[in-house]
This record gives C-alpha cells, sequence and structure tokens, in this order.
C-alpha cells in the first residue's frame, strides 16, 4: 500500500507542473456581442463665429472727421448717416468750380459772337469775290478768321464741359464727406474718433464696419484634406461655445470652398457653416467646436474597432477582404463582411452570416486591445 501512495504521489509531483504549465500557456480569447446600435461618423474642426455679410465702410475722400453720430452696437438703416468729414476745403473746391463754369461759358458768348461776326464777313466776300469786286486774299483772310472762330468757339464749349466735371468731380466729393451706411444693420466696429484726420491717397480707409444681419450667423472653419472628401453641403453640424460648456448648438454646411490653404506642408479647405442667432448668444469671433456629422446609421449592426484587427495568434493566412471572427460552436470562424459608418468605438458591419447577438473576437485577454473594448459603453 505504501509503494501505490508513493507511486501516485510521483505521478501528480510529475504531472501537476505539466498541466499548470500547460494552462498557463493556453491563449484565452475575449469576446464581445453584436449589437445594434446608431452609428455617427463626425469630421472634427474648430472654426470662428462670423456674420454672414458685413461691410466695411470707408471714406472716399482724405480730411478730418467733425463729427460721428454712432458707436460700437448702433443699430444703423441704410442711407443713415453716421459721420461727417469736415466741408471746408471741398466747398472751396465746389465754389472755384462754379466759378470755372460760369468763365467757361462767358468765353463761350464771347468767341460765338465773334464767329457770328466773321461768319457774316465771310459770307459777303464769297459774293463780291463772285463778282470781282474783292481780291482773293482778301476771302482767304475773311475764311481763315471764319475757321479759327469755329475753333475757338469748340475749344469753348470743351471748356465747358470739362468745368463741369471739375463740377461734378467737386459735388461727388462734397457728397462723399457724408459717410452712410450702406445697409441695414448693427456697427461692430469703428476705427475713427473725431478729430482725427483720415487719409484716402492710396486706399480707403477703413472707418465702420456694418454687420448686416445678426440673426444668421456663419462658422468659417478649415478641414483638412484627409477629411474634405466626406464634407458636402447640407450636412448636419453640432458645435459648443467655450462661452456656453453646458450647450450643444446646430448648424448646417452652406458652402465647400475650393480654394486650398497651405501651411507648413498642410493643406486645409474652408467649410462655412450656417447658424441660426435668434437667441443672439453668438457674437462674432467667439471659437467655435465643430463635429460635422458625414454619416448617420441608425439600428445597424456593429461591433468594437478591434474586432476588425483582430486574428488568430497562430493564424499566419492573409485575407483579401475585411473580416471578423466569430464563435461558432465555442470555435472561432472568420466571416467576411462590408463595413459602412464608423466612429471612435464602433464599426458598422454589413453581412448576411451575422446576426444581433453573435459573439465577436475583439483579442487576447489582457491586451489593450481586449480592455478597450470590454471599456465601451453599450446601449
Amino acid at each position: 500500500m505504501k509503494k501505490i501512495i508513493i507511486i501516485v504521489l510521483i505521478l501528480l509531483i510529475i504531472l501537476v507542473p505539466f498541466i499548470y504549465m500547460k494552462n498557463k500557456n493556453k491563449i484565452k480569447y475575449v469576446t464581445s456581442p453584436i449589437e445594434k446600435r446608431t452609428i455617427t461618423q463626425i469630421v472634427e474642426a474648430t472654426g470662428t463665429i462670423e456674420p454672414v455679410n458685413t461691410v466695411d465702410v470707408g471714406s472716399q475722400v482724405s480730411g478730418m472727421i467733425s463729427e460721428i453720430y454712432v458707436d460700437y452696437n448702433s443699430q444703423v438703416e441704410k442711407g443713415q448717416l453716421l459721420a461727417q468729414i469736415d466741408t471746408s476745403l471741398f466747398e472751396a473746391q465746389l465754389q472755384q468750380a462754379i466759378a470755372n463754369i460760369n468763365n467757361a461759358k462767358a468765353t463761350l458768348a464771347k468767341n460765338q459772337a465773334v464767329l457770328d461776326y466773321d461768319t457774316k464777313t465771310y459770307k459777303r466776300y464769297k459774293n463780291l469775290y463772285a463778282r470781282n469786286l474783292v481780291s482773293k486774299n482778301d476771302l482767304d483772310s475773311a475764311e481763315s478768321a471764319y475757321k479759327s472762330d469755329l475753333a475757338q468757339v469748340a475749344a469753348a464749349k470743351a471748356s465747358i464741359m470739362q468745368a463741369q466735371a471739375s463740377y461734378d468731380t467737386a459735388s461727388a466729393n462734397m457728397r462723399y464727406t457724408k459717410i452712410k451706411s450702406p445697409v441695414d444693420g448693427i456697427v461692430i466696429s469703428k476705427e475713427v474718433e473725431e478729430g482725427q484726420t483720415v487719409a484716402a491717397s492710396y486706399q480707403t480707409p477703413t472707418l465702420f464696419t456694418v454687420a448686416e444681419d445678426l440673426t444668421m450667423m456663419q462658422i468659417e472653419t478649415s478641414v483638412s484634406e484627409a477629411d474634405i472628401g466626406k464634407v458636402i453641403v447640407g450636412q448636419d453640424v453640432n458645435y459648443t461655445l467655450d462661452g456656453y460648456p453646458d450647450s450643444v448648438f446646430t448648424g448646417k454646411v452652406s458652402q465647400v470652398r475650393l480654394s486650398p490653404t497651405t501651411e507648413s506642408n498642410v493643406v486645409t479647405y474652408t467649410v462655412i457653416i450656417e447658424v441660426d442667432n435668434e437667441e443672439g448668444k453668438l457674437l462674432p469671433g467667439m471659437t467655435a467646436n465643430v463635429s460635422i456629422i458625414t454619416d448617420k446609421q441608425e439600428d445597424v449592426l456593429t461591433v468594437p474597432n478591434a474586432a476588425l484587427k483582430f486574428t488568430l495568434v497562430d493564424n499566419k493566412q492573409k485575407y483579401e477582404r475585411r473580416g471578423i471572427w466569430i464563435s461558432k460552436k465555442g470555435k472561432p470562424k472568420r466571416i467576411n463582411v462590408e463595413t459602412g459608418a464608423s466612429d471612435d468605438s464602433y464599426t458598422q458591419i454589413i453581412s448576411d452570416e451575422v446576426k444581433e447577438g453573435d459573439l465577436v473576437y475583439v483579442g487576447t485577454e489582457g491586451s489593450k486591445a481586449a480592455k478597450k473594448a470590454m471599456r465601451v459603453p453599450r446601449l
């Protein structure tokens, strides 16, 4: 009996470590159920809140600002006077232009009178010359005087036109001293103060910026070239503002501009998003954290993203199509699938060979992929 006990103990001493090491080295896989859920695929970007239409109001003439009639946030109407430039010099130019017109008209009247006289003389000499009563030289002199008078009259008429043009310019400059709003809106920027001199010699200085309608705003955001192909006009957008951390606002993509911007070899495209501002919460210049919804699939079969990267440890086979490994009677089986919308955690799968509740392999026990898949919240 003792011999039998000794033999059993020896066998246990030999077999127990072997069985332990065999179980220790056995790979354990982690599975997750295939579930139906809503997948929302987004493109994230950052942009700036801007009015849909702003107008820079400038001055076409130089001079000192004598009066300002509006301030920041002033509501203005089209044609309303915003500021007045001192008119002293422009009034003098206008009076000078009027004097030049009168002088040119007087010169024309004088030249016309001379022309009338010399025209009669020329006609009389032609009749006398036909009857041989005057010499050819006298006729030529009369003709020369007549044609010279015609030129003087034409020059006087041109002087009147020139003086009239100067008057029109002076009159326009006088009108331009009144800085008026070209649209209905609100003043969002004021760049001048009374007594300041504006110079419009080389370019039109901006005096005010008027936003036409702040009830409708837009977000100008930059989207990378890697994502721009997913963005189209009409897509829904969710965005948040630092000033309202607990609120989520909505909008729509209204324009995808074709002109690229390149900075540090990074190519981006400007995307314009229309947003509503009926409540007046949005202010020009606010930073918006934008999520453009490029795809949304509701109540579709999904698997954790790790499932699409999983393969058996000892499997060396290469596959042309994407697939997942599912548990069939406790054993792994690879199924080819088509993929649809995807977010940071889940991907939509399309296949007739799987159904809701099937177990899909996501990784080995203790691996990062398996831990991440297990941390994904269930619906």
